[in-house]
């Protein structure tokens, strides 16, 4: 029976990473580059439900900055900062007592995470201002994460909350 949670657990990752990373390369022109929006991005929610999720989101993310056009520092960077983000994300509900507030405030951290860390990555890939790199990618990840994540989860949540605690 643990052979087969195990596998479960496998197959679950496996399809969350590819999710991910074939959202983000199918929407390249948008997911890519100085001005981004990476719509794969909503699925970091996932982590504020269960982390299990922290795994495939961060091997997909892995995966779309492989087949992308930054090179190794995309590849590091990239991967990281969605990392952290996803673990914060984890971890909000922890110390955010209005359940209200605490998806809300945890779709803040990829804007924060990913703002810093990419922003700084693109500034030195593409030579451009630093604060407006950081701007450029936190105003991304704000729209995609928390303008229209937020709202698409919370809906996803009433209508079918077993989905969610059960993928």
């Amino acid at each position: 029976m643990n052979n087969n949670k195990t596998v479960q657990r496998v197959v679950k990752t496996s399809i969350i990473a590819a999710l991910y990373a074939a959202i983000t390369i199918a929407l390249a022109p948008i997911s890519y580059g100085p001005i981004q929006f990476r719509v794969s991005e909503i699925m970091v929610l996932l982590a504020f439900f269960d982390p299990f999720y922290i795994v495939g989101l961060s091997i997909g993310c892995f995966i779309a900055n492989i087949l992308g056009p930054n090179g190794l520092m995309d590849i590091i960077f990239g991967t990281f900062a969605t990392f952290i983000s996803v673990y914060a994300i984890s971890i909000t509900e922890k110390f955010v007592k209005n359940k209200r507030a605490s998806l809300i405030i945890a779709s803040l951290w990829p804007t924060i995470c990913n703002g810093i860390i990419i922003g700084w990555m693109l500034y030195y890939i593409y030579q451009l201002p630093l604060l407006l790199s950081i701007g450029e990618v936190a105003i991304g990840e704000f729209i995609v994460v928390t303008v229209v994540g937020v709202p698409v989860i919370k809906l996803i949540q009433n209508k079918y909350e077993k989905l969610l605690l059960n993928l």
